[in-house]
């Protein structure tokens, strides 16, 4: 399952080919409490037809009213971007459903550059991160591969959004739980890797977009070269391989490391690291296991809900209370039964 991004440019792209016309619309600027985020997307057809959002729901529907013939309208207009405002006054705010004191601006792009398109989803179907940068006075595009994302930025001329996976997931183990991960985290925006060195497990993996790296752990961690944008997650069952991976991640600036296990199992691997590979209890104080917030969850399905909403916290800088932890909510539950 691909990104929201790729499949709003993906969708606009082929609608653009079938000939018929397209709206691009980019939330380029907000203030006070928005449904979006800067650089949200979503395509228009010609005929009412949407992919992605704005925002909840009624703006969405302002746009199908005024550039669709879908509600008898005027049709959709030609020429360059144009920049609409949302949510000035708190009866608009209020008929468009955004929050109190919630305003949004708006880049309408009609019948955005097919060679431009042609050209940005290649780029991004490699994993690639592509500055994607409008000249909203003539309409032209420019797209730059870059190695870290920016910020997004308007500057009422110039709109630069950078597109693409700019968070990376390595994953030790290609089971069924990776395998439900990999896709909400592909779903999410990550770039994937999954790495195993056993051909049972590598061979039956079937989740398309993820790089597959046959390795010892220790050596494809090093390779990966974690940075502040990425994670690895143990999920081999495996104490052999998830430990080889973690000695090496312990040590890099992954803002995110966990393993899965039970807690009897996640206690015996932190003591096997410090007394038999060197490591201290303040390295492994970076180390989340057992993984995932609590949510009761039994299924695999369910435990890669939990795990990577635990990935996502930890991403966005919000601290989990502490009763959400996996050992914390079952020693509690064990108390209150």
């Amino acid at each position: 399952m691909e990104s929201i991004d790729l499949l709003v440019l993906r969708t606009a792209r082929d609608w653009l080919l079938a000939g018929e016309r397209v709206l691009l619309a980019t939330v380029a600027r907000t203030w006070g409490s928005s449904p979006r985020p800067v650089g949200s997307m979503m395509a228009l057809r010609g005929d009412g037809r949407v992919v992605g959002s704005v925002s909840g729901g009624c703006i969405e529907d302002d746009l199908i009213h005024c550039y669709t013939t879908a509600y008898q309208g005027n049709g959709m207009p030609q020429g360059l971007p144009q920049v609409v405002r949302y949510g000035v006054s708190a009866d608009e705010a209020q008929r468009f459903g955004l929050p109190c004191g919630g305003t949004l601006e708006l880049i309408l792009e009609f019948d955005p550059a097919l060679a431009s398109l042609e050209q940005l989803l290649p780029l991004l179907d490699s994993g690639n991160l592509v500055r994607r940068e409008l000249d909203l006075e003539n309409g032209q595009v420019q797209l730059t591969t870059t190695r870290a994302p920016e910020q997004f930025g308007f500057d009422g001329r110039y709109m630069l959004n950078t597109l693409g996976p700019g968070y990376r997931m390595l994953l030790i183990g290609a089971g069924v739980l990776a395998e439900y991960l990999a896709t909400m985290a592909l779903f999410n925006g990550f770039k994937v890797a999954v790495c195993d060195p056993r051909p049972e497990y590598m061979d039956g993996w079937n989740v398309a977009g993820v790089e597959k790296i046959v390795g010892m752990p220790d050596d494809v961690v090093r390779a990966f070269a974690p940075d502040l944008r990425s994670c690895i997650v143990g999920l081999s069952h495996d104490p052999k391989l998830d430990d080889l991976a973690l000695l090496e991640a312990l040590h890099s600036p992954a803002f995110y490391i966990g393993v899965i296990g039970s807690r009897r199992n996640n206690q015996s691997r932190r003591e096997r690291l410090i007394e038999h590979f060197g490591e201290s209890a303040a390295s492994l104080q970076r180390l989340h296991g057992p993984i995932g917030i609590y949510i009761g969850s039994k299924t695999p399905a369910e435990i890669a809900v939990s795990v990577m909403a635990e990935i996502l916290a930890t991403k966005n800088g919000v601290a989990l209370p502490g009763e959400v932890n996996v050992s914390a909510a079952k020693r509690a539950l064990e108390v209150d039964g």
